[in-house]
């Protein structure tokens, strides 16, 4: 319990600052930005876009960092895990909100890469999105939802990051591992008694 594993911690915790960070940024600073100096229409979204699109490979491998410090953090934390009461909960409970923080990124980027063709003069781009038609408007306030959603779900993930420092202080392992081993003892205790019942019919 007391073994250092300062790089998956790092890789952890700064993957996830980044992706909170940068996600809460985008929402209030770029977007903001975007509608105060783009204009009405297309430019705005064109300003948007681009931003965004700069954004996308730092994102990606900050969440990747995120996961593979999270996966290494899980591995060496596996005995609190299953023995410390509580700790399971919280670890579910973190992984279903980083599942919804991936989707509701992915959907972002989808979303944002349709009106990135749709508001580009790129010939090319043009034509992807003539094959392609979307309802730009529609298009820009789903986005505009889920580019709030992923903040509050990656913030989310920081409440839970911060409970996990708590439950992972001396005092709260030993109380939570004596709360599991309490409530595991009837159960053992039950399992106990019909196996010596069993043997002893057996004999």
């Amino acid at each position: 319990m007391s073994q250092r594993n300062t790089v998956v911690r790092s890789l952890h915790d700064l993957g996830l600052a980044a992706w909170f960070g940068g996600s809460l940024m985008g929402a209030v600073g770029l977007n903001g930005a975007a509608s105060a100096e783009g204009g009405p229409g297309q430019e705005a979204a064109r300003f948007a876009s681009a931003g965004w699109a700069k954004w996308v490979p730092v994102n990606a491998a900050a969440i990747g960092a995120h996961l593979v410090g999270g996966s290494g953090l899980l591995a060496v934390n596996a005995p609190r895990v299953a023995g410390q009461q509580g700790v399971a909960v919280s670890t579910l409970a973190k992984t279903v909100l980083t599942g919804a923080a991936l989707a509701a990124t992915a959907y972002s980027r989808v979303l944002g890469k349709k009106i990135e063709l749709a508001s580009s003069d790129d010939p090319k781009d043009i034509e992807k999105a003539s094959r392609h038609p979307v309802d730009t408007v529609k298009a820009q306030q789903q986005l505009q939802r889920m580019q709030w959603v992923v903040p509050a779900l990656t913030g989310g993930l920081v409440i839970l990051n911060a409970l996990h420092g708590e439950q992972q202080r001396a005092d709260q392992q030993a109380y939570g591992m004596w709360q599991r081993a309490r409530s595991m003892g009837p159960a053992l205790m039950h399992s106990g008694f019909h196996g010596f019942g069993n043997h002893g019919t057996r004999c």
